[in-house]
């Protein structure tokens, strides 16, 4: 489980992770070269980096890997400049590195990487690097989606027995009349279920993931969801909700399932500190 998060705080992947870390309330830190510089001028007061003694990137790049236990770069495409340096460091410091080419991975799949990663290697200090935005306009919001989801993960595996408990629980013997009936009921029941961990991460996932989300929750949509929806009212209210009549099971769930964020996103939203 990560404890800190660190990077050289340059625009970009860097200081989207630090955003990160203070949206998630996680330690921060980092070395940043002197004067607070980045690309577009002094770094703001709220993020807690300690200044190197010279004005080189590359020292404060070279001093983040060694102050962390593994080393996360972000890219979208091959390595180049500053971010291949971090890998040269990572590799001479003998440090674990990971480099997540998100023009070769899809987003989930790019936070399941990283968040197997991070497990593998036992890191608590986690340095985060990638280029910077002016280099790569898109890289911010791609590294700071990444890694929200990495980390929510994260926080679902924690209660993943209990999760494997109610996936796994046979409803054969579950009355009719005992069956949510619209999708509203569906929801108040997934409610009931799910832990403070997992609807912080439900809640927490952008919009443009909630399809990765139906796949995380696949174990127990497959013992539970698919028993509601032989329900004949609640499929008409899935219906109704969407506005389609022309869908199965699948989209079935995918319209519960946009309902439950829906409802969590007014409650258990995690917002960034300023």
């Amino acid at each position: 489980m990560v404890k800190k998060i660190i990077s050289g705080a340059q625009t970009g992947a860097d200081q989207a992770a630090l955003d990160v870390a203070l949206k998630l309330g996680i330690p921060h830190g980092g070395w940043i070269p002197k004067g607070r510089l980045t690309e577009n001028g002094p770094l703001e007061d709220k993020y807690q980096l300690q200044e190197m003694d010279s004005t080189n990137y590359n020292k404060r790049t070279e001093q983040n890997v060694i102050d962390s236990d593994g080393t996360l770069i972000i890219s979208h495409g091959l390595l180049t400049g500053g971010s291949e340096f971090t890998r040269e460091m990572a590799i001479q410091h003998n440090r674990p590195w990971l480099h997540v080419d998100l023009n070769k991975l899809i987003a989930f799949h790019a936070a399941q990487e990283i968040r197997s990663w991070i497990k593998e290697h036992k890191i608590e200090v986690l340095n985060v690097a990638g280029p910077r935005a002016s280099k790569d306009n898109k890289i911010y919001k791609a590294a700071a989606d990444i890694l929200e989801t990495a980390f929510y993960l994260d926080i679902g595996d924690s209660s993943v027995s209990a999760t494997a408990d109610f996936a796994g629980r046979s409803f054969a013997g579950t009355e009719i009349d005992s069956l949510p009936q619209t999708v509203d009921q569906a929801v108040d029941k997934l409610l009931a279920k799910l832990s403070l961990r997992e609807k912080t991460m439900v809640a927490n996932i952008p919009e443009e993931n909630l399809q990765d989300l139906y796949h995380f929750l696949e174990e127990y949509r497959r013992n539970e969801f698919l028993f509601w929806l032989e329900n004949n009212e609640l499929m008409q209210s899935c219906r109704l909700v969407s506005g389609r009549h022309d869908f199965d099971e699948h989209n079935a769930s995918l319209v519960i399932i946009k309902a439950l964020w829906l409802r969590l996103r007014e409650t258990n939203v995690l917002r960034i500190v300023k």
